[in-house]
C-alpha cells in the first residue's frame, strides 16, 4: 500500500469523479449520472455553498488519493437541521474491499462533521448492492426502510442513518444498571403505576381493571395453552429493585407473540427491554411483534435492533393517535444481544477484554459455546463469539480461578471484585456467577 491521504477535490478531480459516479451508479440508479456529478463538483469548487437544495446549507467534497494519485471520492452535504447526507461515497473499482478505503474516506467525513455539530449523518443504499449495504451496516448505520423502485425500477433503495452522541450522553446512558427477568409479585404495585402512567395516554381503557386482567393472566402462564390467553411478564429494574419498565407477552395461534404492555420511564429501560426480551422468549414463539405509538428514542432502538415496522393503525386505541405495530423474526437468523457500558464493549472489540461476568438470569444460562452475540451499547455495536462459559457460587470463588485482569483491564482482584458487587446486589450473585469467555468477530 502507497502514501494516503485525504484531501478537498481541486479542479483536476472533476473528470475522475465524473467517471466514477456514472461507473458506480448506473447499475443501481437511472439518470444523467454526468450532469449530477458536475453539479454537485462545482458547488464544492465554487466555496461549497449550496444554492438550490431547499434544506442544504453547505457542500464538501473530499477525495481519497494514493501516491497522488485519486482512488475514492465522498461528498457530503450539510443539512439545515443539523444533519448531513452522504452523497455519494465510491471507491475506485480496483481498491474496493481491499485496504480499508472506503473507512477511511467515510471517517473523515464523519470527523469533519463532528466538527461541525453533526447529530445525524444519513444515507440511501441501493439494497441490490450487497457490498455498500454491508459496509454502512458495519459502521454503524441504521437502517430506516426502505423504498422499490426508488430510483430505479426492479433496484429497492434502503434509507440509513447513525446517530451521533456526546460523550456526556453515553456517560448519561451508561450510568444506571438494568436488569430484565420475570415479573414477582412484589413488582406489582411499580408496574400497575407504571402501566397506568405511561400506556393510558395513548390507549383507551388501560386503568386498574386492565392491569389485574393482565395480572391474572401471568396467573395462568403455567398452563401453557394460548387458549388460556395466558401472559409472560418481564420487568426491568435498577439495581436497587426499582421497576422502570415492564413488557408483557401474550403467545398466540400459528407461534407469533404480541407484546403489550411495553413501557418504561427511561430510553434506558425500554432498551434493555427490547435487547433483552426476544432472548427470553424464543422458547414460546417464532416473532414477536409490538403494539405502542413510540418516541423517537423508541423508534430509534427498535430500528437500531432490527425490528421492522409492519403496519400503521389510525385511531385504534386513541381517536388522536396512530398505533404501530413493529415485528421481528427469531428464526434460525436471529442473534441474541448483550447490552455493556461502552467503555466495556470497546474494550471488548479490541481484545483486551475476554471475559465477561454476569449472574443467572434465563437469558444468561442459555449461552452456549460457538455461539454469536451482538455486543451493543449506547453508540457501538460489535459481533462476538463464545469461547467459554464457566459458573461459579459466589464472585470470591470466581476470582480464585479467573484473572481479574482480563474481566475489569487495570483493576487487581479486589477492586474487580468491588466493582462486581457494586453492579449485583447480594440477592443477585445467589443465582450464580456467569463467565463467559469472548472473542471479536472482525469480519
Amino acid at each position: 500500500m502507497g502514501k494516503r491521504r485525504v484531501r478537498g477535490a481541486v479542479e483536476s478531480d472533476r473528470q475522475f469523479v465524473s467517471d466514477l459516479m456514472e461507473g458506480a451508479l448506473s447499475p443501481y440508479y437511472d439518470g444523467n449520472h454526468r450532469a449530477h456529478a458536475n453539479r454537485i463538483f462545482t458547488t464544492h469548487i465554487n466555496g461549497g455553498e449550496d444554492h438550490r437544495g431547499h434544506f442544504s446549507s453547505e457542500q464538501k467534497m473530499f477525495i481519497l488519493e494514493e501516491d497522488e494519485r485519486p482512488i475514492g471520492m465522498i461528498n457530503i452535504v450539510r443539512k439545515k437541521q443539523g444533519t448531513w447526507k452522504i452523497s455519494p461515497l465510491i471507491i475506485d473499482p480496483s481498491r474496493r474491499g481491499t485496504g480499508g478505503c472506503g473507512t477511511e474516506l467515510l471517517t473523515y467525513a464523519e470527523n469533519y462533521a463532528k466538527e461541525r455539530g453533526v447529530r445525524q449523518m444519513y444515507c440511501t443504499v441501493a439494497q441490490q448492492n450487497h457490498a455498500a449495504f454491508g459496509f454502512f451496516r458495519k459502521k454503524g448505520y441504521i437502517c430506516a426502510g426502505q423504498a422499490s423502485s426508488h430510483y430505479k425500477p426492479g433496484i429497492t433503495e434502503r434509507m440509513m442513518y447513525k446517530i451521533f452522541f456526546t460523550p456526556e450522553e453515553v456517560e448519561h446512558f451508561d450510568r444506571v444498571s438494568i436488569s430484565v427477568l420475570p415479573m414477582t409479585d412484589e413488582h406489582k404495585p411499580e408496574v400497575e403505576a407504571l402501566i397506568i402512567e405511561k400506556l393510558s395516554h395513548h390507549f383507551n381503557g388501560v386503568d386498574a381493571s386492565w392491569v389485574q386482567a393482565l395480572f391474572d393472566g401471568y396467573d395462568r402462564r403455567n398452563s401453557g395453552e394460548v387458549n388460556d390467553k395466558y401472559k409472560l411478564i418481564y420487568v426491568a429494574t435498577d439495581r436497587s429493585g426499582k421497576v422502570i419498565g415492564v413488557a408483557g407477552a401474550t403467545p398466540k395461534k400459528g407461534e407469533p407473540i404480541k407484546i403489550m404492555p411495553c413501557v418504561a420511564y427511561t430510553a434506558q429501560a425500554f432498551a434493555a427491554l427490547i435487547a433483552d426480551i426476544p432472548q427470553h422468549l424464543r422458547e414460546y414463539g417464532r416473532k414477536l411483534y409490538i403494539h405502542l405509538v413510540p418516541s423517537v428514542e423508541e423508534t430509534i432502538m427498535l430500528q437500531r435492533l432490527g425490528w421492522s415496522i409492519e403496519a400503521i393503525m389510525p385511531a385504534a386505541y386513541n381517536d388522536n393517535y396512530c398505533t404501530q405495530q413493529w415485528g421481528i423474526d427469531l428464526g434460525s437468523t436471529y442473534m441474541r444481544t448483550m447490552r455493556v457500558k461502552a467503555n466495556f464493549h470497546r474494550l471488548i472489540m479490541s481484545g483486551v477484554k475476554p471475559l465477561e461476568v454476569r449472574v443467572g438470569y434465563g437469558n444468561i444460562k442459555s449461552i452456549r459455546v460457538g455461539e454469536k452475540i451482538r455486543l451493543m451499547s449506547r453508540s457501538l455495536d460489535g459481533v462476538i463469539r463464545v469461547l467459554g462459559v464457566r459458573r461459579y457460587d459466589t464472585f470470591a470463588e470466581m476470582l480464585k480461578h479467573e484473572d481479574g485482569g482480563k474481566i475489569v483491564p487495570g483493576m487487581d482482584d479486589r477492586q474487580v471484585l468491588q466493582l462486581l458487587q457494586d453492579i449485583y446486589p447480594p440477592h443477585k450473585e445467589r443465582l450464580g456467577v456467569y463467565v463467559i469467555e469472548v472473542d471479536p468477530v472482525k469480519n
